[in-house]
């Protein structure tokens, strides 16, 4: 059915290196990424082939377009881990977060927060728009944080319309949120400017996390091409993340 990923040839396991996935749209039907528990099983199995052997799956949260609920993600997540299980696929399922939006709807939410999070410290995974501006998000991440919410904030590197040299970014930081930044902007399956972003932001030591944000099967088969990837082998190499440490313990760096 799913043909085209060759699994006849070899791989090799490269993001051994990170282990943990903490972001992935795995949970079938409920925003733009898998269409169906067979997809997510292929794609899944992509992942474990490539080296990734524990995951966070974080569906998005954006109203009104993916106006999903907690409650009803939680049971589709279950779902989805007895299918694999049925199927034999080898993956472990640590838990199920949330990429939310940070919209008016979020706004609205943060005093009184039932979000889904990733990792042993409870992290809260947030995006931004990928086209435009939301005016104030900076004060919406601090009010966050002073529900005592670690935030992480994904793929910085492809918000183009906030320059790369903006103190925004540095702000943020300060702020004690972490980056994740995406193995496919380094593969360049996003484009050059997402790329060149990216590894500005792994120079400089701002990147705490890597995430494969697998939406499909041709994400999984542009993460199993990123394994012969120069740029992504010698990001692995030389440089360390934090996605272990989700699972292991708590994260202390740079807070």
């Amino acid at each position: 059915m799913f043909d085209f990923l060759k699994r006849n040839t070899k791989v090799e396991p490269i993001f051994e290196a990170l282990e943990v996935d903490m972001h992935n749209h795995m949970i079938p039907g409920v925003d733009d990424g898998s269409e169906s528990m067979e997809m997510s099983a292929e794609c899944i199995r992509t992942m474990w082939e490539v080296g990734y052997r524990k995951m966070y799956i974080t569906p998005h949260f954006c109203f009104p377009k993916y106006a999903n609920d907690e409650e009803d993600i939680k049971r589709r997540y279950e779902e989805l881990k007895s299918y694999l299980k049925s199927q034999g696929v080898e993956m472990d399922l640590v838990g199920i977060g949330g990429e939310y939006r940070i919209d008016d709807s979020f706004a609205k939410r943060v005093k009184e927060p039932h979000f889904l999070t990733v990792g042993s410290d409870k992290y809260l995974l947030v995006e931004l728009s990928l086209h435009s501006q939301r005016m104030g998000f900076e004060n919406t991440i601090y009010e966050v944080q002073m529900q005592d919410q670690q935030v992480i904030l994904a793929h910085p590197e492809r918000y183009l319309y906030i320059d790369v040299n903006s103190s925004k970014f540095e702000k943020l930081k300060d702020q004690g949120v972490l980056f994740q930044c995406n193995v496919l902007s380094l593969s360049g399956f996003y484009g050059k400017e997402a790329q060149s972003r990216a590894m500005k932001f792994i120079e400089r030591g701002w990147v705490e996390l890597l995430g494969t944000d697998t939406h499909n099967l041709v994400y999984a088969k542009a993460l199993r091409d990123a394994t012969q990837n120069r740029t992504v082998r010698k990001v692995l190499e030389h440089h360390e993340f934090m996605n272990k440490e989700l699972v292991d313990k708590k994260i202390h760096r740079k807070l």
